[in-house]
């Protein structure tokens, strides 16, 4: 199966969903992918008896009144093919190859999680996967869960537990009380977001909230039945049933680098002010260039769209609510920037790549990634390296290697489908 698109927007979040609603309104045929089953991305997922959110809502209805988008869900990129095109392996349609005029990367980003004693015990998520399991429908009533790691993303898990029924008995913030303290201070001159902290948090009734705090172990027969919390010199043990631990986010930055575009330090696609990437014909929107939230990724993904179909509209209006969510992204990255503790490696006996149980004393000898993979298979598993890599990357500054595809996992009647083969007959 092969299909020409003017423009293919990989990622269904809220930057993918605005570009393609941009691009499909000046009538570019678009092409729409996203490997979940349902549009939204990580903040608008939807699952059982959970309807799409208002945001979502318009703007899905806006896309499927157009007869020039195509929505590809449960559809992962494969590989690139030539200098313009992509295989996708789709749930609906196996292989496809499709080509494109122009590609607008909306790939968002992925949690960071750092190892820590017992942290591959049953019970032990991290605090994003916790509230999308909570909304696939994982029961979750009456669990006491302890979320801990960094930045606002503790406070949304805080409130989707508890509206599961769970109960929140501690949320574990590394940052300090006086960072903690100015950002709050902050939101007075962003009312939205300040309402937003103050629906979700309900005043943290009945719930611990422990700044400068890290988790150093869990523990439990079989599954996690305890946590070990570092409060500066003190140590402290709580029951839990579960516990949801994220250190703020990663970009997803995989087919861009594999695409040649280029990458800043600190792991960002970098774009300019219409969010085009190095490479032609290429743009970027949304987490994959910087963590910033919804509404950034948001006017990020319209004005990629606008660029994108050749738009002459004066785009002033979303450069400026663009560079007002920017200054809101920074204000979050300095008050929840990783301390010395969350950047400290545990000790070495503790699992690195949960994939290929390799621990931390077993790598940390080895001068860089590559290094450490060709000796201790590291990062060779299922995950391919995108967790333990990222942790590496931060205890030991080494730089992942590049990507190869296939990117996933793929059938081999999808390999197939790139050099133009039919299937094998039964």
């Amino acid at each position: 199966m092969k299909q020409h698109f003017d423009i293919v927007v990989v990622g269904a979040g809220p930057a993918g969903l605005n570009a393609a609603q941009a691009a499909a309104r000046e009538g570019a045929t678009v092409a729409l992918l996203d490997d979940n089953p349902r549009a939204g991305g990580q903040i608008w997922r939807q699952g059982p008896g959970r309807p799409p959110q208002a945001q979502l809502h318009a703007l899905l209805d806006a896309l499927y009144m157009r007869t020039n988008v195509t929505l590809f869900a449960s559809t992962r990129v494969i590989a690139p093919l030539g200098s313009r095109g992509l295989l996708l392996e789709s749930a609906e349609h196996g292989g496809v190859s499709i080509s494109y005029d122009r590609l607008i990367l909306a790939t968002g980003a992925r949690e960071r999680l750092l190892p820590f004693a017992g942290w591959t015990l049953p019970g032990v998520t991290g605090a994003g996967a916790l509230q999308a399991l909570i909304k696939g429908a994982m029961p979750v009533r009456d669990e006491r869960i302890v979320i801990a790691g960094s930045g606002p993303l503790l406070i949304a898990a805080l409130a989707t537990a508890r509206a599961a029924g769970a109960r929140v008995v501690a949320v574990v913030e590394q940052a300090s009380a006086f960072e903690v303290a100015r950002f709050g201070v902050s939101l007075l001159g962003e009312p939205a977001k300040l309402w937003q902290a103050v629906a979700m948090t309900r005043g943290f009734a009945g719930v611990r909230y422990w700044t400068g705090s890290i988790v150093r172990q869990a523990s439990g027969d079989g599954r996690v039945e305890r946590v070990m919390i570092q409060r500066g010199q003190r140590q402290l043990t709580l029951d839990c049933d579960r516990i949801a631990c994220g250190y703020g986010f990663v970009p997803n930055i995989t087919l861009a680098q594999a695409l040649g575009c280029a990458i800043n330090e600190a792991g960002e696609i970098v774009v300019d002010s219409e969010q085009r990437t190095s490479v032609d014909s290429v743009l970027a929107a949304g987490e994959c260039t910087g963590v910033g939230g919804a509404e950034l990724a948001g006017v990020e993904g319209e004005i990629a769209g606008l660029s994108a179909s050749g738009a002459p509209a004066n785009r002033t209006a979303l450069h400026a609510q663009r560079a007002r969510w920017r200054r809101f992204a920074r204000r979050v990255e300095v008050a929840f920037a990783l301390q010395a503790a969350a950047r400290t490696p545990p000790d070495d006996a503790t699992l690195l790549c949960r994939c290929e149980d390799v621990s931390l004393g077993e790598v940390r000898v080895f001068p860089d990634w590559r290094e450490a993979k060709l000796h201790t298979r590291c990062g060779m598993g299922a995950c391919q390296g995108r967790i333990c890599g990222a942790a590496a990357g931060l205890y030991f500054g080494w730089e992942a290697a590049a990507p190869r595809p296939p990117f996933s996992p793929a059938q081999i009647c999808t390999l197939m489908a790139a050099s133009g083969e039919p299937p094998p007959s039964e």
